[in-house]
């Protein structure tokens, strides 16, 4: 806590009445910028809420006129003047998250999602939604909808150069790599930011948040919430949840913060309210099925979803590179929620690679759930990148990578190749390291199993007991009236226009934004203030960590093995048997690939020495494929797609056996003429050429005993003799 000097009396007389002055202007001030926000929240309702998007756009669909209606629509992005758009490069396609709050995040302001890729050069289509749902509508036809958006969008770029990048935000990610998985013909690259796909991941510290399920017992107070609206769910209640994580910045810290600072805060404070109060809504059906399938029933990853032609949601289905951006800082989607579903999917990365899958995640060090989207330099930064790098992940060998961005330093090699002020690395992971990630937290894990089992019986209870009266006495007008009277809306009408008591709280602001009178920095009672406000939110997140630690324990007591555990068995970890799956198969493919370790030509003799290359650096870089475009000119006979399967049969192989692969290299480099050039090539491509020419390096020594190859100066040829 910081330390206040005592000034003296008569100085403290002084310094009190500066403050004083200081501080009702301040409240006065605070009160025209709560007033203003009611006054926005209402204006935007009575708009339509439309999507808060910082560019022109234009409807090219609207989802509520097709066969199977959905409040959904596809809109295109028009690109600010001066901005060239190139329509031989691939569409973006940007997916909100439809959780509580209205469309807009992904391109809330020039430094976004939608502004990095429009200064990429990419046409940027946003997939928005209206506030209230259509009468009936299930997430299928929400489903079905986003399919026609992305065939639209390929319909409008026969030219493009790849598949449109689905970009899907928090719950939008889990959205669309179900959409993958059941029409992966038509997606290209998905980047799945902030999005949960394992529900009952994470730590008693980093989520809290998934042991509501057990504390309500299961699933039916998300039915009883959307019966009490008529059939209609409010998303104010999401809101509320997440706010009540973080009680500290929802009571004190983000009010005192645009208090503190009134004078330079409001613009940017009443930007962001404009979309955190626009509460959308969903039918019952649909927050049903998500709590059920998914927050509670976890099944997404475990293929339990029935789709509506009766087969399974399967995401190994998904063809397209998935790109996966968490951050450690995210208490909604800590990193265990948004990555451990490869571990219960694959089990070994050679289901991985045998599927020809490129999986790539990037990890941030403290940025919050909300800054993965809507954060600045995280736009410049992480979300640029991922634009940039987007060719070069289609192009990767299959498998698991951790994407690693660093600043670029003046003695980097080829450091010309590098544009930007960053580099770009893809990292080799195996499954046994992506548990490494989030160690010994799946232990937890057992007893959302019982949760499961409760909240089913729990909400067949509440089915056949409650509903049917709540249905026959809740009519749609009392629906909502009871979302007019939610808190979270209130309050802005209670502070708005609306109200006759803020009458004269804008003419009061205005006289004093004339005569304004800051308070010094070093004013005695200013620090006392700011001492205050440091107690308050140290009391308060001493609250939270009390709450969120006595909850955990609650649903461990109640639901583990001394409770109701002992009557409803967890069942056994997905992970185990996608584990033993995946080393039975693993035996089973080493012995149906044994001959085809000796088999090939220069080509799978080229690519197998890159992938080795690869894990002898245990990375590749952007640099590396930069390289490789300027080499592919003097590789005429080796054809792109003979390439790309070359690469997954080779990357299968050494996944399999890698010392088997090195052993057995000469047979596919058959004379010394192939492999000089091969390895002239590769080691330049793979900048290991200095390692090379150094004939005391292990590699060198490697180099000359398997392939009898001498150290020196690596320089492709042009031409295979």
């Amino acid at each position: 806590m910081t330390q206040t000097t005592f000034p003296s009396p008569l100085a403290l007389l002084e310094q009190a009445w500066e403050y004083c002055l200081d501080t009702t202007q301040r409240s006065t001030l605070f009160l025209d910028v709560m007033r203003e926000r009611g006054n926005i929240s209402i204006a935007h309702a009575q708009n339509g809420k439309p999507p808060l998007l910082a560019f022109d756009y234009e409807l090219l669909i609207d989802a509520r006129s097709l066969a199977t209606p959905c409040n959904y629509m596809l809109l295109r992005v028009l690109a600010p003047a001066g901005t060239p758009i190139d329509d031989t490069k691939r569409p973006y396609i940007i997916i909100d998250p439809r959780a509580g709050h209205g469309a807009g995040i992904g391109g809330f302001k020039a430094d976004s999602q939608v502004g990095v890729a429009l200064r990429a050069g990419h046409p940027v289509y946003f997939v928005g939604f209206y506030p209230d749902p259509v009468p009936g509508q299930r997430l299928q036809d929400v489903m079905q909808a986003e399919a026609l958006f992305v065939e639209e969008v390929i319909k409008r770029h026969p030219k493009a150069r790849g598949k449109p990048c689905i970009i899907g935000n928090c719950q939008a990610g889990w959205a669309v790599a179900g959409l993958a998985a059941m029409r992966p013909e038509i997606m290209g690259p998905i980047v799945l930011n902030g999005a949960p796909l394992s529900y009952w991941a994470g730590s008693d510290e980093q989520n809290p948040m998934r042991y509501a399920g057990g504390v309500n017992g299961g699933s039916w107070m998300a039915a009883l919430s959307a019966d009490l609206g008529g059939g209609v769910f409010d998303g104010a209640h999401l809101v509320k949840n997440f706010e009540n994580l973080n009680p500290a910045n929802t009571i004190w810290g983000k009010p005192y913060h645009l208090y503190a600072n009134i004078d330079t805060e409001a613009e940017r404070y009443l930007e962001f309210e404009r979309w955190w109060g626009g509460h959308f809504r969903m039918t019952g059906q649909e927050i049903e099925v998500i709590v059920n399938q998914l927050f509670i029933g976890n099944k997404l990853a475990s293929g339990q979803i029935q789709t509506p032609d009766g087969s399974t949601l399967d995401l190994r289905k998904i063809t397209a590179p998935i790109i996966v951006f968490a951050s450690w800082g995210d208490d909604i989607t800590p990193p265990a929620q948004a990555l451990n579903w490869i571990i219960d999917l694959y089990g070994h990365e050679s289901a991985i690679v045998e599927e020809g899958q490129i999986i790539v995640y990037l990890l941030h060090k403290d940025v919050g759930h909300l800054g993965i989207f809507v954060g600045g330099k995280v736009a410049r930064k992480e979300h640029a990148e991922l634009v940039n790098v987007m060719e070069i992940v289609e192009s990767l060998p299959p498998g698991l990578y951790e994407m690693v961005i660093d600043a670029k330093t003046a003695d980097l090699a080829y450091s010309e190749l590098e544009q930007g002020d960053y580099t770009v690395s893809f990292e080799t992971r195996s499954i046994e390291q992506l548990r490494q990630v989030d160690p010994g937290t799946r232990s937890d894990e057992a007893i959302f199993s019982t949760v499961a089992q409760v909240s089913e019986i729990n909400d067949a209870i509440y089915k056949n007991t409650i509903r049917p009266v709540l249905q026959a006495v809740v009519t749609s007008e009392i629906g909502e009236w009871s979302r007019k009277l939610n808190p979270e809306a209130l309050q802005r009408y209670a502070y708005s226009d609306f109200n006759p008591l803020m009458a004269g709280v804008a003419i009061q602001a205005e006289q004093i934004r004339q005569y304004r009178h800051s308070v010094s920095a070093d004013n005695f009672f200013l620090g006392l203030e700011k001492q205050a406000s440091e107690l308050i939110i140290e009391s308060l997140n001493n609250y939270r960590d009390l709450r969120n630690a006595t909850t955990a324990n609650y649903v461990k007591a109640v639901y583990g093995p001394l409770g109701l555990g002992a009557f409803f068995p967890p069942a056994a970890p997905i992970e185990e048997k996608v584990r033993t799956e995946a080393e039975q198969r693993l035996n089973t493919l080493r012995s149906e690939a044994e001959p085809q370790f000796e088999q090939g030509s220069f080509t799978e003799g080229l690519a197998r020495l890159f992938v080795l290359a690869m894990h002898h650096t245990g990375n590749i870089e952007r640099r590396s494929f930069l390289i490789g475009d300027s080499i592919k000119a003097n590789l005429p006979e080796i054809d792109p797609m003979a390439w790309r399967q070359a690469l997954e049969e080779q990357t299968l192989l050494i996944t399999l056996d890698a010392e088997r692969s090195v052993a057995t290299l000469p047979k596919l480099l058959k004379n010394l003429t192939e492999r000089k050039r091969a390895v002239e090539i590769v080691a330049k491509v793979t900048m290991l050429a200095p390692e090379l020419e150094d004939p005391s390096s292990p590699l060198a020594i490697k180099a000359k005993e398997l392939l009898g190859i001498k150290a020196s100066r690596a320089k492709p040829t042009a031409k295979n003799t």
